[in-house]
């Protein structure tokens, strides 16, 4: 499978994973967000670029799955691949040269 091929399905994953009427992570989320990246990377930089693209990739609801994993929970089986999705594209956004 080509790079094309996989970056069009990661974003068709994410797109069905968002419904347009979802609610936009709170400010409070972005916050925990940092936060728990933040404790868990060290890395400033890192963390404030995957809070701000987060904002924009996922949902209210959602925020609270990612939040939760990145606590050590895990996802639900219905939320796997939207999650997978969502962490390749942060990946994506926020490259890893910080």
């Amino acid at each position: 499978m080509n790079k094309l091929t996989i970056a069009g399905a990661v974003c068709m994953s994410l797109a069905l994973a968002v419904p347009a009427y979802a609610a936009t992570p709170t400010a409070a989320q972005k916050q925990e967000f940092f936060e728990v990246c933040l404790n868990i990377s060290k890395n400033q930089e890192l963390c404030a670029c995957k809070a701000d693209a987060a904002m924009s990739l996922i949902d209210e609801r959602f925020m609270a799955v990612v939040i939760s994993s990145m606590k050590g929970g895990s996802p639900k089986s219905e939320d796997y691949v939207a999650y997978n999705a969502y962490v390749a594209k942060s990946n994506q956004v926020c490259k890893p040269n910080y």
